[in-house]
């Protein structure tokens, strides 16, 4: 592929509903565990709104960017104290709805890619009966039809021979094709808004952009909501609409990923002067400053 994250291009998509229509509302989110010495503020007072767009939620480790996104998914822990303002998808209120149907809209209507494809799969389950089983569990389709539609699905994220491929145990394919392997997973059964954290983290170069590459046509084709979730501001900038960024379990600041360079928040701005230039000769190296204000 010719491309490089910095040159990237999205494909271009419908601009972002209204606020009555939006996909997803997020109004004051906190996510807190219960310890000895008290809870502890994973997430706290985080708050965005989602149309039929890229959302990139950026920061380092430790920032909140998973919790917030598990939270809305409601895979967090059980001990997680989780509260909001407003937590909607599609005017319903997620904190609310009965566990039953909670599990019914995760994986059909809003579907997470996890970090990790050898961790998030089942080592004992062939690659095609996993995603047959999430399709199955979601739709009421032959076994017939739903293996021509994973052996779609698969092809549609550029695996090549998805018939061997479908046969496959997770410990025989590689990381880049695991990945890919999740993606299909989590978008066969067609849902409206997808959580992708850290898809390409554990990918080298070459194949980091090729995911983002089927992530980008997959999400422009089905217009669909994304929730980008990355430490990597660069890859966030060139891939995303909107950013958001995250600091100590709060988003300090919001803009549009074409303003990023313009961003006002000292945060945002030291992680931008932390970013590698080629051809710069600085010394010392820019060290990100952290001020106990951006934590209050």
């Amino acid at each position: 592929m010719n491309m490089t994250a910095a040159n990237m291009e999205p494909t271009a998509i419908t601009d972002p509903p209204a606020r009555g229509c939006s996909l997803l509302n997020v109004q004051n989110l906190s996510v807190a565990y219960p310890t000895q010495r008290g809870a502890v503020h994973a997430v706290r007072g985080v708050s965005f709104s989602l149309g039929r767009e890229r959302l990139g939620i950026v920061g380092e480790s430790g920032s909140g960017k998973s919790q917030t996104g598990r939270a809305i998914m409601g895979l967090s822990d059980s001990r997680a104290q989780i509260a909001a303002d407003r937590l909607e998808f599609r005017g319903l209120n997620l904190l609310s709805l009965p566990p039953r149907e909670r599990r019914a809209l995760r994986g059909r209507r809003i579907a997470m890619i996890l970090q990790d494809p050898k961790h998030a799969l089942d080592p004992v389950m062939s690659i095609g009966r996993q995603v047959v089983e999430t399709l199955r569990t979601h739709e009421t389709v032959s076994k017939v039809e739903a293996r021509e539609r994973v052996l779609d699905m698969l092809a549609a994220v550029q695996i090549r021979d998805p018939k061997r491929v479908f046969d496959l145990y997770p410990h025989e394919v590689s990381g880049g094709m695991g990945q890919r392997v999740m993606i299909a997973m989590m978008l066969v059964a067609n849902p409206e808004l997808l959580i992708a954290d850290e898809p390409t983290s554990a990918l080298d170069v070459t194949i980091q952009l090729e995911v983002l590459a089927i992530l980008d046509r997959l999400v422009a084709e089905r217009g669909m909501g994304l929730i980008f979730i990355s430490h990597d501001l660069r890859l966030v900038s060139s891939f995303c609409d909107r950013v958001a960024v995250m600091y100590a379990g709060k988003v300090v600041e919001q803009l549009p990923a074409s303003e990023l360079a313009r961003a006002q928040h000292p945060y945002t701005r030291g992680l931008l002067d932390c970013m590698p230039k080629i051809g710069a000769r600085r010394h010392p190296l820019p060290v990100l400053a952290r001020e106990a204000e951006w934590a209050a």
